[in-house]
């Protein structure tokens, strides 16, 4: 069991070592500006000078990849950092104060009432297509899972002995969340993150693909499926790879998180299959 684990997050570490390297150093590691057009070479196959091929308007696939990826991956960890922020600070109160438990904790449910994929088109739809609402978007149909998370976690501890002592010593609530609670959260948030950004590349792409997503010429995989998705019979290479690039980074997001989850705490696995 354990060189499973050890196997995971290896796998899925190294993917997305190898992945972010590529988007660092995206101008140094693709042949092509991603915008630049060549119609003569429109629809070629995988060549030495194209290694992936080219699409309808003669861009480079490979490049265009490369680009999509860090658009995906800085929306994704964008999205993760803000609905990891709020859902801990959301939860943490909740949790710790019961005044204001309930009314936390209904909005959480309200944002959870609905799949977060079609929360989001909602909220894009009003907003309009552009990064910065994609960001929103997503930020507001995915803070509540952290924020009960969170406040599931504080309050299976606030009542602890090593807490009940804090307070009779005088540490201030502030001291104690901080100090004492949130401490035993970072584990269960962690895996719970990682496991996250996949399905929200998901939601990123599927939004390119309704039209709602990053907009063009910005590189994004959801968008190139979509624009490409009419030839698919005709040259299936331009198609195939940004649906394969999707497949790649959501599984090694997962191996990492499936992985981390064992590692920290075996427990989580039971708790998220309820």
């Amino acid at each position: 069991m354990r060189n499973m684990k050890n196997k995971s997050i290896l796998i899925g570490g190294l993917i997305i070592i190898v992945l972010t390297f590529t988007t660092v150093f995206a101008p140094f590691v693709t042949p092509h500006d991603p915008a630049e057009q060549n119609l003569e070479d429109r629809l070629s196959s995988p060549n030495n000078e194209y290694p992936l091929g080219t699409d309808h308007f003669g861009r480079c696939i490979f490049s265009r990849l490369v680009y999509g990826t860090r658009t995906s991956l800085a929306i994704a960890i964008a999205v993760s950092a803000i609905v990891v922020s709020i859902g801990t600070i959301l939860g943490a109160i909740a949790g710790y104060y019961r005044m204001i438990d309930n009314i936390v904790m209904r909005f959480a449910d309200i944002a959870l009432a609905f799949p977060s994929i079609v929360l989001a088109l909602a909220i894009v739809g009003m907003l309009g297509p552009s990064t910065p609402n994609i960001i929103i978007a997503l930020s507001a149909a995915g803070w509540g899972k952290y924020a009960r998370l969170v406040r599931g976690t504080v309050l299976s501890i606030k009542e602890k002995e090593f807490i009940e002592s804090a307070r009779a010593l005088g540490c201030n609530d502030a001291y104690i969340l901080f100090r004492h609670i949130l401490p035993n959260c970072v584990a269960p948030i962690v895996v719970v993150a990682s496991l996250g950004i996949g399905g929200k590349i998901i939601s990123i792409a599927g939004l390119g693909f309704l039209g709602l997503g990053v907009q063009p010429p910005t590189p994004e995989w959801g968008t190139m499926i979509k624009a490409r998705l009419p030839l698919l019979q005709v040259a299936p290479h331009i198609v195939i790879f940004s649906g394969l690039m999707i497949m790649i980074t959501v599984l090694a997001f997962n191996l990492l998180g499936d992985g981390l989850r064992d590692a920290l705490d075996p427990r989580l696995k039971d708790m998220m299959m309820k």
